[in-house]
């Protein structure tokens, strides 16, 4: 039930992508025949001033794509090679083949009878990545809105993570050496949420 499930949504998310795709590509080479035909789109009403200077402002200083392409390849090979070493179980292609998917689908049905903690952490790995990629969604529809640079926002969510990936070590650390129940049921933290997983 559940790989049927998964199977249809991938399938139905890969065919709405790739008409999305098609009749973007598509219409735009519709739209440039129609300008040489003479032919003319319907007007469409005009946006307002002020959302004429939001769409100006917030195209004006783009983070360029050679920076996103790098920095999630290197991103990828970091993880392909440290997570083999924390979990054992979950080979490098594994994470290979688990950042190649996060392109078309966005959950990761991982793990084999065997492997039930490598699935736990390549789930991990990819409901981060998609949960880190709306953050930036929101938080780029928030600027656009505010009137906010996009890659002024872009450099502060790198450095937010960066600073995330540096300070959640010493505190998990200082909460592990300071509680001997540290995520038992019934205790001063019981990591509930972890209980679920």
């Amino acid at each position: 039930m559940i790989l049927g499930d998964g199977l249809y949504n991938f399938v139905k998310v890969l065919y709405y992508t790739l008409s999305g795709l098609y009749r973007h590509f598509n219409y735009d080479k519709t739209k440039a025949e129609e300008a040489i035909t003479g032919n003319s789109l319907p007007d469409l009403p005009s946006p307002s001033y002020d959302d004429q200077k939001r769409t100006r402002l917030f195209l004006k200083d783009q983070i360029p794509t050679w920076i996103a392409i790098v920095g999630y390849l290197t991103i990828a090979i970091v993880s392909i090679i440290n997570l083999p070493h924390i979990f054992h179980q979950l080979k490098w292609y594994y994470v290979a083949a688990i950042y190649l998917a996060i392109f078309v689908i966005g959950a990761w049905a991982g793990g084999s009878n065997g492997g039930v903690l490598a699935g736990l952490a390549a789930c991990g790995v990819m409901m981060n990545v998609v949960s880190i990629a709306s953050d930036l969604t929101h938080d780029f529809k928030t600027g656009y809105m505010t009137l906010a640079s996009p890659r002024s926002m872009f450099v502060s969510q790198v450095i937010g993570t960066a600073m995330g990936c540096i300070i959640t070590q010493y505190v998990f650390w200082l909460f592990y050496n300071a509680f001997d129940n540290l995520g038992v049921p019934g205790s001063e933290y019981p990591a509930s949420y972890a209980l679920i997983f």
